[in-house]
């Protein structure tokens, strides 16, 4: 089927949920992805920071051959090899105490909010004074399920599904006495992302997360951290709270986990375990040996190739590259990011919109987010020649787009 008839059969059969690029892809190499008429598309995005190896990487394949020949289910009511093999490493590189093995991100995240709900129950029947209401970002994305949407701040993701979970108050962004003002023993888990994505690639700054790390102690609320998308070893660490020497007590996994393999996890410390017990909660795919074999060759992998090292230094790479194109056009508003999670905020939608499209047209693939931010959540193994030849196409696209560019007015919460 070429791209024509599939686009016409989806129209008819699926659930009309995306808005979907015409772009039919059948093959990836390395760093790139190819098209149904043999053309080569450089992925800065990487199924959404998924494709963390990129295609085709023979540790990726030799997982997936070797265990789908032996076994890919059992349910979650036997044992097999991997999952606590993949438990030994998760708890390692993130220094928590156990994990739960899921299938998607919102998947872990509304395991860690039904974890702080239990944590709370089981302190007030200590005799604690704890309530059971969260305390969310401005600008925050966690998901699609109704619990993950309670917490999610654009209302365009929660108004068509109102009523959604009560109990959510949202906080400004970085803004530690609003954080204060809100926060209370009524709070049974603060939930951040570490660095937003969706919400336009916003690091959380030292002083918030600290205080949210201190009016968690003071009361026995857990301290939620989301790193779907900033954590694996995308901004240059194993999980993005790292860089602030702050341990959360739960954080969420997905991703890039197992390079496109559905899975997602929760990892805890052990106080936060304490409030689970058999039967509270499960998952019938999570934690299958398929997606155990290749998250542990992935991580293994990232280990061997020092490849965190190497987020580092090419992250940095493009972020002055990126910072350098700012300084010469003024319809860049800001470079934002750690590692190889980098956002570049422009002046307006439209313009972004624009140059989007264009990078696209140049076999470039990026995408946007809050509007005016194009996103870059490139594969791990991306090197500067990649970076070259993206900053040179953004280059020439902006100086030929930006005399006809809106005016600066939608901005992104900077």
């Amino acid at each position: 089927m070429n791209l024509a008839s599939i686009q016409a059969a989806e129209s008819k059969l699926l659930l009309q949920t995306y808005e979907r690029n015409p772009y039919l892809f059948v093959s990836g190499q390395g760093v790139y992805l190819r098209d149904e008429n043999g053309q080569d598309y450089l992925d800065l995005l990487s199924g959404i920071g998924v494709s963390a190896l990129g295609y085709a990487h023979p540790a990726v394949e030799e997982a997936i051959v070797r265990q789908s020949t032996r076994l890919i289910h059992t349910s979650n009511l036997f044992f097999h090899e991997g999952t606590a093999e993949l438990a030994l490493r998760l708890t390692e590189i993130s220094g928590l105490d156990r994990v739960f093995l899921c299938n998607s991100g919102t998947e872990a995240w509304e395991a860690a909010l039904k974890l702080s709900r239990a944590h709370t129950g089981r302190l007030r029947g200590e005799g604690r004074n704890i309530g059971s209401k969260f305390l969310a970002l401005e600008h925050s994305f966690h998901g699609r399920s109704m619990g993950s949407v309670a917490t999610t701040h654009k209302e365009k993701y929660r108004e068509p599904f109102q009523p959604v979970m009560p109990g959510v108050e949202f906080v400004r962004f970085n803004d530690v006495a609003d954080l204060r003002a809100k926060f209370s023993d009524e709070i049974c888990a603060i939930c951040i992302e570490p660095v937003q994505g969706e919400g336009g690639i916003h690091p959380i700054s030292r002083k918030f997360f600290e205080a949210a790390r201190e009016l968690c102690d003071s009361t026995g609320a857990l301290l939620l951290a989301d790193e779907i998308q900033c954590g694996f070893g995308r901004t240059g660490k194993w999980f993005a709270y790292q860089h602030y020497g702050i341990l959360p007590d739960v954080t969420t996994l997905a991703k890039p986990i197992a390079n496109g393999i559905p899975m997602g996890a929760v990892l805890c410390t052990n106080n936060a375990a304490q409030a689970i017990t058999p039967g509270m909660h499960g998952t019938t795919f999570g934690g299958g040996p398929l997606a155990c074999a290749v998250a542990i060759a992935v991580i293994d992998t990232i280990k061997r190739d020092n490849l965190l090292e190497h987020i580092q230094d090419t992250g940095e790479f493009f972020h002055g590259e990126l910072s350098k194109l700012a300084a010469r056009h003024d319809c860049i508003v800001d470079v934002r990011g750690i590692g190889l999670m980098l956002g570049l905020e422009l002046n307006s939608a439209e313009l972004a919109k624009q140059v989007a499209a264009q990078l696209m047209d140049r076999r470039i693939i990026v995408n946007r987010t809050s509007e005016t931010v194009l996103r870059f959540l490139p594969p791990y193994i991306l090197e500067r020649k990649h970076i070259e030849t993206a900053v040179k196409a953004l280059d020439e696209i902006v100086s030929a787009a930006y005399a006809g560019a809106a005016p600066a007015g939608e901005q992104s919460h900077g």
